[in-house]
């Protein structure tokens, strides 16, 4: 059992077969439980759950790409909404390479963010196939995690 709480997360996609692709494929996740639609994915021991809905329910997704809005942080534009993990080093660089051997475009390329400063991280954002924005970051140091200046 995990020493601190897991988060659960639903997110909508518009096309099932598409988001157990991904997020099997790419992302190595285990399949759990499934409906026609949703289906729950074992996301490094967090529960994620893809909702399928239509693509007219315009409120829940505004189609594919659409971001609430974006953050400009440390020279790029991070899209928001978006969630991720934190990985170790080594667990980030292999995703990194596996994304870009698998031809996945980054919304924002593998790179060193706040380099020098506090939090300096490892971190690199792409879409699943539904448009939905996922983070990926990694700290040499884990007690940067919550540094401040």
């Amino acid at each position: 059992m995990s020493s601190i709480p897991r988060f659960h997360l639903a997110f909508p996609v518009h096309d099932l077969e598409e988001a157990r692709h991904f997020y099997r494929t790419l992302l190595g996740c285990r399949e759990g439980r499934s409906d026609s639609a949703w289906v729950d994915f074992d996301f490094y021991g967090h529960q994620i759950v893809a909702h399928l809905v239509s693509p007219s329910s315009a409120s829940a997704v505004q189609g594919k790409h659409k971001d609430a809005g974006a953050n400009h942080v440390d020279g790029e534009d991070v899209p928001v909404p978006h969630f991720g993990l934190i990985l170790k080093w080594d667990d980030w660089t292999a995703l990194a390479e596996k994304a870009k051997a698998a031809g996945i475009a980054f919304v924002i390329e593998p790179q060193i963010r706040f380099q020098g400063k506090a939090g300096e991280q490892a971190t690199m954002f792409f879409r699943d196939p539904s448009g939905n924005a996922l983070e990926f970051k990694a700290f040499r140091d884990e007690r940067q995690i919550f540094a401040v200046d």
